[in-house]
């Protein structure tokens, strides 16, 4: 099988919210989120149009967006579906892979059936479905690329360790795919609590990174993961007030058909940058901003926590 090898997606999946809300259960270490001081409908109604007009957006730049709807007979309320990126991903062999989820109404978010159904209906290549770790796991947790930021093609994959990022469960994820590299460092906010989410402070694009290495106080981890970003990308380094207050470490990098890029984030992340960071940006790809600000507010996840990139081939000439 000849497989291709990228950095970045042309093909992203996104989960229609149905009941999009505050979730009490992520609340305690997710320091992003906010509770709402507006009702829950109109809370769903604002994500659902903040959602679509993503959509249209990227779409309207030819990036194929494939849409998972919400689970009609679901029972259980599931306010972070709208963030599939952490329970699964795909890499370019073909495997789907499911992750261990922290929050228990989380775990329910997981539809492995139905992603595997609508990308085999839209000619991808599903070859095998693997789970880290185990389906009912209780305390070792790994949240897909939430937690884990893969360089695809140097086959090296970044994590901060965190109650999301359990140290052996990202060994576990290392051995399992056969990572030659894997890099676990330690982070902490302006608080002092460990960041939840690696992709939330870090961000690869095809040549460049972007990362907020403030947040690691450990000196000599520190040196270790911007030396070993500088031997592939143009790093740029980004603040610990723009990683929490702005969102400007979840971004992502997305391809359409004829290879052009963009640069996908939040109109809170763009007005969160320097002018000279939007420049360092778009050498690298046309920059997609969107209004996110009630997800952004109530989940606590950004523009990249909504894209779950998907990476097997599709077959040629599929409409």
């Amino acid at each position: 099988m000849d497989i291709k090898i990228t950095r970045t997606a042309d093909t992203i999946l996104m989960v229609r919210p149905r009941d999009f809300g505050y979730n009490e259960e992520t609340g305690g270490d997710n320091e992003f989120q906010n509770k709402p001081d507006l009702e829950q409908e109109l809370i769903n109604t604002k994500a659902n149009e903040e959602f679509a007009a993503m959509v249209d957006g990227l779409r309207s730049k030819g990036v194929i967006v494939l849409i998972l709807e919400p689970s009609i007979s679901q029972d259980i309320t599931t306010p972070d579906a709208i963030f599939p990126n952490n329970w699964f991903s795909t890499e370019h062999d073909g495997t789907i892979l499911t992750y261990p989820m922290m929050a228990k109404n989380r775990k329910a978010e997981r539809r492995l059936l139905e992603v595997e159904k609508l990308l085999n209906e839209n000619g991808y290549t599903i070859r095998n479905c693997i789970n880290v770790g185990r389906l009912d796991e209780p305390k070792k947790f790994l949240e897909g690329t939430g937690s884990l930021i893969i360089d695809h093609v140097d086959e090296v994959v970044y994590a901060a360790w965190s109650e999301r990022c359990d140290s052996d469960q990202f060994d576990n994820f290392i051995r399992l795919r056969f990572y030659p590299k894997g890099i676990l460092f330690n982070t902490q906010s302006s608080s002092g609590k460990p960041i939840y989410h690696t992709n939330v402070m870090m961000s690869l694009g095809k040549k460049y990174a972007v990362i907020c290495a403030e947040c690691i106080p450990d000196k000599t981890q520190k040196e270790h993961v911007l030396e070993t970003l500088k031997l592939s990308f143009d790093v740029m380094e980004i603040t610990m007030a723009q990683m929490e207050k702005h969102f400007c470490g979840n971004i992502l990098e997305v391809r359409n058909q004829q290879d052009d890029a963009f640069i996908v984030m939040s109109e809170t992340a763009k007005n969160g940058f320097t002018e000279e960071q939007l420049q360092f940006l778009e050498q690298y790809g046309e920059i997609l901003s969107f209004n996110l600000s009630t997800i952004e507010k109530i989940g606590g996840g950004s523009a990249r926590c909504m894209m779950a990139e998907i990476f097997s081939a599709r077959e040629k000439n599929f409409s």
